[in-house]
């Protein structure tokens, strides 16, 4: 299999596996992933029904121009230039996701970030899920897509947040992206990132004030399966 045919293989496996985790209803969503060395992003076409979605429509687009490269049969994902936007700027990430997943698109239409309450956000999260500034009426109407991707980033850089500590964020009124160094693994951050949302909804539910989680609690459930002294799970 040449790598074009395994990034494609990838990328559909993915897009499927956000259908069988719950994360997708209809065509909400999409899933992509990158080959730094050739330049090249695939993603999901746009409004393709995963049931009949095959390797061979995933469609191919320059990293560098965001243009399909030529004899693709199959228009991108409308979402593709924030796509493009994310791995543009976090270096480290080869896979993006976007859902309109109920909880997590529950605190994105709240404008709301998601508090780290406890050691299952902990784990996988290094703090609160942030939610971006919403888009002036000028960003939406020219460049909607793109500049969903610039406030993104916008915001890690103005807050100063490691993309790979705190691999998700609620884009306002609208819903979660999640990423990471593959797509398969930008998929797991979707997951988790559904089920921390609703164990947020839940808490708060249960008490009107919750505290966050305290930072030793934080540091030693993130750092003991990211840090560099990590010992969860097995060596590789």
């Amino acid at each position: 299999m040449t790598d074009i045919a395994a990034l494609k293989e990838r990328v559909w496996q993915a897009n499927l596996n956000l259908v069988d985790a719950g994360l997708v209803v209809l065509t909400w969503g999409n899933a992509s992933a990158i080959n730094r060395d050739l330049g090249i992003m695939a993603i999901k076409p746009s409004g393709v029904d995963y049931e009949s979605l095959t390797p061979h429509d995933i469609v191919l687009v320059s990293l560098e121009t965001g243009e399909p490269l030529p004899g693709q049969a199959m228009r991108p994902s409308s979402d593709t230039a924030t796509h493009l936007q994310l791995y543009r700027a976090f270096s480290s990430v080869c896979g993006v996701v976007h859902t309109h997943s109920s909880c997590a698109t529950s605190w994105a239409q709240a404008c709301r970030s998601i508090p780290a309450y406890g050691t299952t956000h902990a784990d996988t999260f290094y703090g609160e899920v942030p939610v971006c500034r919403s888009l002036t009426r000028e960003e939406i109407e020219e460049g909607y897509e793109i500049n969903t991707g610039n406030i993104i980033v916008e915001h890690f850089a103005k807050n100063i947040i490691n993309p790979d500590y705190i691999p998700a964020v609620l884009a306002a009124h609208h819903g979660p992206f999640t990423w990471g160094k593959t797509v398969a693994k930008a998929v797991e951050h979707a997951i988790i990132l559904e089920e921390i949302a609703r164990m947020a909804i839940q808490t708060e539910a249960l008490k009107n004030k919750v505290s966050s989680i305290p930072d030793e609690y934080l540091d030693k459930h993130f750092m003991r399966k990211h840090g560099e002294d990590a010992y969860y799970g097995q060596k590789e």
